[in-house]
């Protein structure tokens, strides 16, 4: 058995002698060491067994960290993490004061951008080029964008840019025909074309060198030198032609032919969706591991939010899905599948996606636009502009809102009710259980119904079986009491009923007398209701599952404010800080946003 290469590994110069034939070992080490601690502790797994040979070219050739290199987006990064300097660290990925999934400035000198959103790298890096060629700096700049990333239009505006930068930059465009499901539009089938000839005809590079074809290509109508397609997988051609693409000047483009799931066989012959981040799961077998299979569970509100969907359209024609390039992360691919005429993934473009449901609406449809929480604010000026100016009517269906866990900073959707609540012509709302989830989406697409609504709601399952009633029209602004008290207030917001009615119920147990209200609507704000806990409670908390700057609790304090309340409000949420990765659990703890928090926030009120 060879001596093993990855083991004797911390930072890339030390392998910087290995021959091919060991870079090629490396490689399989690399990858049986990523399927081994993602099968034990989850994460993302298809895209980064996909770029393992171009990982370890990349620090081979370049002079990391000093050359400096962004993958776009960062979930492809994790072989990067495990040749710089990370390996020991890996098997704490996403998890509470553990390495991040993602690539992050403040975790390495190797990281040179945080990569958790796509499509940003050719921005970033043009910055970075431009400022060393200002400070007389000379090293390479080399950005990994994937095929369904280069989609979206902040990549195109900085190819524009860059085509006319004179600066020494590679955009290496990872094209492995996935996004996290299959990509879709224009450039991929551009992109498909050119893969579609290499791989029934392959060409050497330095055949490809001495070919004096001249016809038209996007990427060289941008200024780009455009090299490839390149067959990824091949260690000694990425070594080759990386070092080649080092001594010409200006921007260039290597286009490199991946397969998301290289070298782990259910991933690459399986569903690529499945295996992007499959969980836990049996590395011999490719079996995903689940527990309590004969346990009935909740569903997700991701899929009450699909079914229905699925069930409104059969009655109302006018209803159509639009979502960025996530169909199944929101359970609109079940509608997609029911009415292939009327849903539309338009890629990784959250601004075209919020624009184009702006047209839908402009002409009489009436648009869902499924988007998760930290993607809509890529969408914000579109939102205002485009959508509520206009006051058309769009419905936001805004999903993996508040702390999602182990994804972290970057994909929390902790800011939406801050950055909505000031937006004119806008319904927001957040419901607290699958029932209410129903009865909103179905509200919302009624005739009376007519302004936008956003209707938040968090990743995971709800909490209960038998979700599925008859339709139920919700008076838009109304709250409900769901615990009487007499002591104190507690006012919630979607989700965190839960924990606030877990709370009370402690508190009972103690003699303390706690109300607790489900507001369900953040704007416009049940005022007959707020005007009658003001004038009963001295004491009132509010609960939020996003930051309590300009969130819901800034709602009620404004509000209480103008009608001269003269009692205490305390405002539980997310903190004024970054809040990073770990288990949702953990992360309320953090926050103090948990039932134990909640209780002893309350004990404390009423105690001063």
């Amino acid at each position: 058995m060879a001596e093993s290469i990855l083991s004797s590994i911390e930072f890339p110069e030390d392998y910087k002698s290995r021959s091919v034939g060991e870079l090629e070992q490396l490689c399989e080490e690399l990858r049986s060491f990523i399927i081994e601690e993602v099968a034990k502790n989850g994460g993302h797994l298809g895209a980064s067994l996909g770029v393992v040979e171009l990982t370890v070219a990349l620090h081979y050739v370049f002079n990391t960290p000093n050359d400096l290199l962004i993958w776009d987006v960062g979930h492809q990064a994790y072989g990067h993490k495990i040749l710089t300097g990370r390996k020991d660290q890996f098997h704490t990925n996403r998890k509470l004061n553990g390495i991040s999934g993602f690539p992050k400035r403040a975790e390495s000198v190797y990281d040179a951008f945080g990569t958790g959103h796509s499509s940003t790298s050719i921005s970033a890096m043009l910055g970075m080029a431009v400022a060393d060629r200002i400070q007389g700096i000379e090293r390479q700049h080399i950005a990994v964008i994937g095929d369904a990333s280069m989609q979206a239009g902040m990549a195109f505006e900085a190819l524009n840019h860059a085509g006319i930068s004179d600066t020494n930059m590679i955009v290496i465009l990872n094209d492995n025909r996935m996004s996290i499901d299959p990509s879709v539009g224009a450039l991929n089938a551009f992109l498909s074309e050119s893969a579609n000839s290499f791989l029934n005809k392959p060409v050497s590079f330095q055949e490809q060198l001495r070919n004096t074809d001249t016809k038209t290509n996007l990427f060289k109508d941008l200024h780009f030198e455009y090299f490839g397609p390149i067959d990824g997988h091949n260690i000694t051609e990425l070594l080759e032609t990386l070092d080649y693409l080092k001594s010409i000047d200006g921007p260039k483009l290597l286009h490199v032919l991946t397969t998301k799931g290289k070298g782990y066989e259910p991933a690459e012959q399986g569903d690529a969706t499945k295996w992007h981040a499959p969980g836990l799961f049996d590395p011999l077998t490719g079996k995903v591991l689940k527990k309590d299979l004969a346990v009935v569970k909740p569903p997700k509100f991701q899929d009450v939010f699909g079914e229905t969907l699925v069930e409104l359209a059969k009655s109302n024609k006018k209803i159509v899905g639009v979502t960025p390039a996530m169909p199944t992360g929101s359970s609109l691919k079940q509608f997609m599948d029911e009415f292939p005429t009327r849903a539309f993934d338009v890629g990784i473009a959250e601004q075209h996606a919020v624009t184009f449901s702006a047209g839908l609406a402009a002409n009489g449809l009436i648009p869902f636009c499924a988007i998760y929480s930290t993607f809509l604010q890529r969408a914000y000026d579109q939102l205002i502009h485009d959508v509520a100016i206009q006051d058309l009517k769009v419905i936001f269906c805004i999903d993996r809102a508040g702390l999602v866990g182990e994804d972290g900073a970057t994909h929390h959707g902790v800011y939406d009710l801050a950055y909505l609540r000031c937006i004119p012509n806008l319904i927001i709302t957040a419901p607290r259980n699958e029932v209410e989830l129903r009865n909103i989406l179905y509200t919302a697409q009624l005739d009376s119904t007519a302004q936008s609504v956003a209707i938040r709601y968090p990743r995971g399952r709800g909490k209960m079986i038998d979700w599925r009633e008859g339709f139920k029209k919700v008076e838009i602004g109304t709250s409900e009491e769901l615990k009487e008290g007499n002591q104190a207030a507690v006012l919630t917001i979607g989700t965190m009923a839960n924990e606030a009615l877990k709370a009370a119920e402690q508190l009972e147990k103690r003699g303390i007398s706690v109300a607790v209200i489900d507001m369900r609507f953040v704007k416009p704000l049940d005022t007959t209701r707020l005007n009658h806990i003001l004038d009963k409670y001295n004491h009132i908390v509010t609960c939020e599952d996003g930051t309590v700057i300009g969130g819901f609790g800034s709602a009620v304090s404004e509000y209480a404010s103008q009608y001269g309340y003269k009692g205490t409000i305390r405002s539980i949420g997310i903190p004024d800080e970054v809040i990073h990765h770990g288990s949702p659990q953990e992360l309320k703890e953090l926050c103090g946003m948990d039932v134990q928090s909640i209780t002893q926030a309350i004990t404390q009120l009423l105690n001063n």
